[in-house]
């Protein structure tokens, strides 16, 4: 979108957001009979005359949203002023409830999600005309999205309900990590050079000599038996990527080939717990893997415990600086005897309801051509890193280059923390397009520091390398329809509890594996048939799109 001549063009690029507007032109008035009078498509102003708008989203807590640069910039270019209702993130889905139960609606939700506004209400409320249905209007008045979603048809098909229409908007991912479903696995590379590691493993068999190794060996030099080999909370970041050995990216509906399956009661499955509950036994597998929390996961790589493990980045958990890590190499996927095929678990790049406009908005127009700047690279950055002056700022360096560099009193220790209080783009889900980071994107500490994309390029090279070739979405981002849902919802909640915690028995010992079949037979008393069919069913209508 092209700023107004008499606003500052924001040279921009990265992530986007998901702001509203609503104002209707007198031609194409919305449903309130609005006659503010609109802007050219693709351009600021949005809207002729200043209007104001409401808006409910969830609060981080780290500030509020009328206080964030970003929303006041915005204002400012667009004409639209938005009044915030921003729950905590914790109470938010109670307070989104209430609001749709006593008819207190604002005009637009921003920064929802499929937990907060599940896809259920989106359908439901949509279909009662509560949520405004906006598949056409995007066509009319959002030339980025539309150009991302003709670019790329499984947007469109993915965000359209079974009745034919889109009733909110997505945050899109793309860059190399987007293909990423969760946090990777990281092995400690100090570990691996005190061994004299030089290839990874490619198979169970040797990932179990090495963790052997990283037990037995002092691979941490403090002559303490202290190694903790492999560690995660609750298996639920390191399962997906160690499934994949047993040929299984998800632990629960996964479709293989066009065949929807429940994979909990596969042989690949049955598998994969024989082979982890040979990890844990022998204390390859962190003995506290079902009882710690994320912090003593951390608290344990900090002390150089740990020689495998899940996060986002390895710094995460080890708190090495980003110029250390590029030693901690990321899991190598594996094959076993059931599997000979590398699979991972790949991200469908997208998340679902994180935008959408009500009955209440006075022009869903106004709504959509505001937003839509997020998904172009300029507004993706400006949602991301906030306007000039903020976070960030430009400096000349030794060369007379300008370059962006961090805006004076910006605790330059904690810039995450900084961020959090200009953009909503923080701890919640956005409308936007996330694009990569190139280098004049960067913001400097100082003008005349040299940008350095050593850490990025080798996190690029690594998922190019370990995850990309191999990646496999297990089921893809779909609608059932309400009657659908209606048929899963209590097998589903009741199949995921007895899982999980049937997962946790088998694996530590406390039920043994000899009781399989007792297991398989309870989770198919469970309806799991039934459940089963209600997703082929939705996969085959996606499919056939």
């Amino acid at each position: 979108m092209k700023l107004h001549k008499s606003k500052v063009l924001f040279g921009l690029l990265a992530c986007g957001v998901l702001l509203t507007a609503c104002g209707g032109n007198k031609d194409n008035a919305s449903n309130k009979g609005s006659d503010v009078e609109l802007g050219e498509v693709g351009e600021f102003p949005v809207t002729k005359e200043k209007i104001k708008m409401t808006m409910m989203g969830p609060g981080t807590g780290e500030a509020e949203w009328k206080d964030m640069p970003v929303f006041q910039k915005m204002a400012e270019m667009s004409n639209i002023e938005f009044e915030f209702t921003t729950p905590p993130t914790a109470d938010f889905s109670t307070k989104l409830n209430l609001a749709f139960a006593g008819d207190d609606l604002p005009d637009v939700l921003f920064g929802t999600s499929s937990e907060s506004l599940t896809p259920a209400m989106e359908m439901d409320y949509g279909s009662q005309g509560i949520l405004v249905p906006l598949e056409d209007l995007i066509d009319e008045n959002m030339p980025n999205l539309k150009k991302i979603m003709d670019e790329d048809p499984s947007i469109r098909k993915s965000i359209t309900t079974p009745d034919g229409h889109i009733y909110s908007l997505p945050m899109i991912h793309r860059g190399e990590t987007a293909i990423w479903p969760r946090g990777p696995m990281w092995y400690r590379g100090d570990w691996l050079k005190a061994l004299n590691v030089t290839e990874l493993p490619k198979t169970t068999d040797e990932f179990y000599d090495l963790l052997v190794r990283f037990r037995d060996e002092d691979p941490n030099g403090n002559g303490k038996k202290d190694e903790i080999p492999l560690t995660d909370v609750k298996m639920d970041s390191t399962r997906p990527w160690l499934m994949g050995a047993f040929g299984l990216t998800e632990r629960g509906i996964e479709e293989i080939n066009g065949e929807v399956v429940y994979t909990p009661i596969t042989e690949n499955y049955k598998e994969y717990l024989t082979y982890m509950n040979k990890l844990y036994s022998e204390k390859l597998l962190d003995q506290e893997v079902y009882g710690q929390a994320d912090e003593q996961k951390k608290a344990k790589g900090q002390n150089n415990q740990i020689g495998l493990f899940p996060d986002w980045f390895s710094i995460f958990t080890t708190g090495k600086a980003e110029k250390e890590a590029t030693d901690d190499l990321m899991f190598q996927p594996l094959t076993s005897d059931v599997s000979p095929e590398l699979v991972v678990p790949g991200s469908t790049r997208m998340a679902r309801e994180t935008f959408a406009i009500t009955k209440n908005c006075p022009s869903p127009e106004a709504a959509l051509r505001w937003v839509d700047y997020f998904y172009g690279e300029e507004g993706s950055y400006f949602l991301s890193k906030g306007p000039e002056g903020a976070l960030w700022e430009w400096a000349e360096n030794d060369k007379g280059e300008k370059v962006r560099v961090y805006a004076e009193g910006i605790d330059t220790s904690d810039t995450e923390g900084e961020r959090a209080k200009v953009t909503p783009n923080y701890g919640i889900t956005v409308p936007t397009m996330g694009y990569p980071e190139t280098e004049d994107m960067m913001i400097l500490t100082d003008p005349n520091q040299k940008p350095d994309r050593t850490f990025i390029e080798f996190i690029d090279s690594e998922t190019q390398a370990k995850i990309t070739p191999y990646a496999k979405v297990p089921y893809p981002l779909l609608y059932l329809t309400t009657e659908e849902s209606e048929k899963v919802r209590d097998s589903e909640t009741d199949l995921k509890k007895y899982v999980e915690q049937m997962e946790a028995k088998f694996i530590t010992g406390v039920e043994p594996l000899s009781n399989w079949d007792k297991y398989v037979k309870t989770i198919e008393s469970m309806g799991v048939e039934e459940y089963v069919s209600v997703y082929q069913t939705a996969y085959d209508r996606w499919a056939e799109k």
